[in-house]
Order: structure tokens, then sequence, then C-alpha cells
């Protein structure tokens, strides 16, 4: 091909970019939804709403939250995996989602890790370990006398299959020697009604979600999942404090968009979600919700490429539980 027919075929390709080049740059240029993958209510839906309202007020467009809850996150992941990748739809992703479900429901998962891209993780929080008043336990080790005492009598949920709230559990049973029966929701909303009428027993969840109702003793505490006690619920003790250290789950919640998005977008938009985390206001209220920061960059901050080292670490730790465990869905 000579010169100057090169020069001519490329022409209309060199005269897009500045126009794509200055599409990217007036980025947002109209309202941005973020798809929570959960019902209202749980920590994920909360964690979306303090995120959204932070860059609403930075960037100037509207950030608004839309759940579309099913097969334990998969349904709202896959509907932001096959989105425009535009910047315009967003994902609020949960370790479920985001790394569990590839190993717990394999070929069935109608995405895959390279369909999303990471843009930046807002925060981790500890999963709490609680029970409904009426069962006469105090504690994570007369909750396992209870068990052992009363086989296959006890029920434990969680706001859906394959959620680290899910994985948590298995990990108890496996740890204690003991059977409960899994009792899946569509979110932490649902559970956690369940839980207080009485019939469901036993109950895992993220500590923001439930971090409320357990202050106002709608429910007992009897562990939280991290190695140290949170500054949120500091009169509850942690699994290894109660004699279950292999019992340990930290749950997070970051931002994806679909693979193809502009660099230049993902760039930006992980450098707002790292200022957001980084606003001594806004961290006061995911801490006083039980939040710890995410500590992904040398600086306690995050960014698009440390939040994908860390998830594709998450992906191949939590397949190893999976395989240990035996879980599955139906």
């Amino acid at each position: 091909m000579n010169l100057s027919r090169r020069a001519a075929l490329s022409a209309p390709l060199l005269a897009s970019l500045p126009g794509l080049a200055r599409a990217q740059a007036a980025w947002p240029a109209r309202p941005v939804r973020m798809v929570v993958p959960f019902t209202p209510a749980g920590t994920t839906d909360v964690a979306a709403r303090i995120l959204c309202e932070r860059l609403q007020a930075r960037l100037g467009q509207p950030f608004t939250v839309e759940n579309r809850a099913g097969a334990g996150g998969n349904v709202g992941s896959d509907l932001v995996a096959k989105a425009e990748p535009d910047g315009y739809t967003l994902l609020m992703q949960t370790i479920s989602s985001g790394a569990i479900n590839y190993s717990l429901y394999g070929e069935r998962i109608p995405y895959k890790p390279e369909d999303l891209a990471e843009v930046g993780l807002l925060i981790r929080v500890p999963n709490v370990i609680f029970v409904t008043n009426s069962l006469p336990v105090r504690s994570l080790q007369e909750l396992v006398a209870y068990a052992k005492a009363n086989p296959n009598k006890l029920n434990i949920g969680s706001s859906g299959a394959g959620t680290s709230l899910h994985m948590t559990g298995e990990l108890l049973k496996m740890e204690a020697g003991i059977n409960m029966a899994h009792v899946p929701f569509r979110g932490a909303g649902p559970m956690m009604a369940e839980v207080m009428a009485g019939r469901i027993e036993v109950a895992v969840d993220n500590l923001p979600s439930a971090i409320g109702h357990l202050r106002d003793g709608r429910f007992r505490a009897l562990a939280v999942t991290t190695k140290i006690r949170t500054p949120a619920l500091p009169d509850c003790p942690t699994t290894a404090e109660a004699g279950f250290p292999g019992v340990e789950a930290t749950a997070w919640f970051g931002v994806q968009a679909p693979a193809r998005t502009p660099r230049p977008i993902i760039e930006r938009l992980g450098a707002e979600i790292d200022a957001v985390v980084k606003e001594p206001a806004t961290w006061a209220r995911l801490a006083d919700l039980g939040g710890m920061k995410p500590e992904l960059t040398p600086d306690g901050g995050t960014s698009p490429a440390a939040f994908t080292a860390f998830v594709r670490a998450e992906t191949r730790k939590w397949g190893e539980v999976v395989r240990k465990s035996g879980a599955t869905v139906e």
C-alpha cells in the first residue's frame, strides 16, 4: 500500500481521535447509574449510596443506585458486564459475585472475570455471626454446644448463596463440626426480618447492615470474623477469641465497570474513589458502620491496578474454600 493511500484510509480514524478524547475528558456528561446486585438495605446498597452521594457532589452529575438482585449477585453483575462500556453503567461489586461465585457457580455463571474491569475498592468489612433473641445462647461456644446437642434443628441464614456470609457459615460448620441448614435470601433485609421474627435462629451478615439492629438489641451478636475486634462493636469478641480462628472472613465492596470502558474513565473514576475514601467526614460514616479502609496502596488508598491484583488474589483464596467445604448452589 502506497503512502498516500495509507494516509487516506487513516485520516477518518485520526480525525475521530480528538472527538473521542474530548468525549472521555468530558465524562461524566450525563447521569451515571450504579448497579447494586443485591436488595436495598444491605451493606452493598448502603456503601453504594454513600459513594454515589459523594461522587455526585464531586463530579457534578447524578449517580443513581439501581438494585438488581438475584443469584448471589450474578444478575446485577451480568447486567453490567454486558452493558455499553461508556462509563455510565457501573457496578458496586462484592466478594461474592466478584470472587466466590466464579468457583461456586462454575460454568453456570453468565459472565467471566475478564468481562469486568476493576476501578477501586471502597471498604472492607467484618462479617458478624448473630442469633435470634429467643435462642438460649450468648456466645459462639454456647451456639456450637447447642447445635451439637440439637442436631439438624438450627437454620443459618445469609443474604444469598455464594456470598461471603454463606461461606462464613460453611467455615463455621467445618471448624466446629456442626450441622445447620443454610437458608439463602435475596438480600440482608429479608434475612434479618426472619431472624427478628425468630423463624431463622442463626445468621451471618456484613456488619454495616446489621449494626443498627445489633445496637438496638433486635438480635444478639456472638462474634465478628476478623483477627481483631472492631471499634464499631467493641464488646463483641472475634471468632478467634471464641476458639475458632479458622473462621475468618472479611467482605469487601468496590466498583467495577464493563471491561472495554475507556482507560481514561477508569483511571479518573479510580482517583475519585480514592479521594472519597480519604475524606475524613465520609470515612467517619463508613467506619461507624464497621468499615475498614482499603489500604491497597502505600498511602493507604486504592487504585484500579491495586484493586485488580486484590480481586485476583481473593478469587484464588475463595476458590479453595469452595473446594474444601464442598459448598454448592442449586
